[in-house]
């Protein structure tokens, strides 16, 4: 291709994703691959290409515009042509941007919430909301975990460790809760690399993982999910309110906890506890340490 310069790019777990500079587009290829608890998520985005999701987003949150979605003839490979986003992205994003981000994400939820509108029953593809209870039951079951967090040989320190094991005691009593909050439309992988702040509003990159769930998933993983440890804190007082204020905007729902420090928990837990049992490095295991840290200062925090 004369003249055409082919960038690789982030491409998440399992996608390939190419810019292409000639037309500032971005070429995303997908295979098929079996995520567990959601088996078909990774045609998701085609799924969600085709159908008539476009139709939900306005200019003040949206993903990006594609110009051409093919599967191939087997069925288990697609490719997607999509708009290039600029923007700000990743670590660069400041705490007033995810701020914004979470405020929007509760207005498009609040919004589908209310309105119910009648594209969304009609796409079948979606994860359902017991992804988050058997994605946490799976991660329980595993006792190279379990057994670790009550063993002598924990090097994480006993009070985080005590936090963990008081989330596992009291798990049927928080799900009862989580279960009685609005079910709503999660993006499931709200994160900062897949978050683009632009002059035009807030822009999301990787649906894969979208489907029903309950409010609140989603600001979960902004604060905890790779963020800037330092500024966990600061996420969680900025942005869990924004998100209330959006969403309630459009739906009035009395939600006196929110369940947002039980969320953080009950997604990513387990997952500090596996990434520093196996860590390779003090550094990588300080950074579990730490964040479970932070997670632990916010029990005492009144939003």
């Amino acid at each position: 291709m004369n003249g055409v310069k082919i960038t690789q790019l982030h491409g998440g777990t399992v996608g390939d994703v190419k810019l292409i500079e000639c037309e500032k587009a971005v070429l995303k290829t997908q295979k098929k691959w079996g995520r567990s608890f959601d088996f078909d998520s990774w045609r998701r985005e085609y799924d969600l290409y085709k159908s008539g999701f476009c139709e939900l987003f306005d200019d003040s949150l949206r993903w990006a515009e594609c110009y051409h979605a093919e599967m191939n003839e087997n069925g288990d490979e697609y490719q997607l042509w999509l708009e290039h986003i600029g923007g700000v992205t990743g670590a660069d994003l400041t705490a007033e941007m995810l701020e914004q981000a979470a405020y929007e994400l509760g207005r498009f939820q609040g919004r589908l919430y209310a309105e119910k509108p009648r594209v969304l029953q009609s796409i079948a593809n979606f994860s359902n909301t017991g992804f988050l209870k058997q994605n946490y039951l799976h991660y329980r079951g595993w006792s190279e975990l379990y057994d670790y967090i009550r063993s002598d040989d924990c090097g994480i320190p006993e009070h985080l460790c005590r936090m963990l094991i008081e989330i596992d005691e009291s798990s049927e009593e928080i799900f009862r809760h989580i279960e009685k909050l609005p079910v709503v439309l999660c993006h499931r992988d709200f994160w900062n690399t897949n978050i683009f702040y632009t002059d035009s509003g807030i822009r999301l990159i990787d649906w894969d993982t979208a489907g029903w769930g309950y409010f609140g998933e989603d600001i979960a993983a902004l604060i905890a999910d790779e963020a800037d440890i330092q500024s966990m804190t600061g996420y969680y007082r900025k942005c869990a309110p924004a998100y209330y204020k959006g969403f309630s905007e459009y739906a009035a729902a009395d939600i006196k906890d929110n369940c947002v420090y039980e969320l953080m928990l009950i997604i990513f837990g387990y997952r500090f506890v596996e990434w520093y049992k196996f860590g390779e490095t003090p550094e990588e295991k300080k950074l579990q340490i730490n964040a479970l840290q932070k997670i632990y200062e916010m029990r005492e925090i009144k939003l």
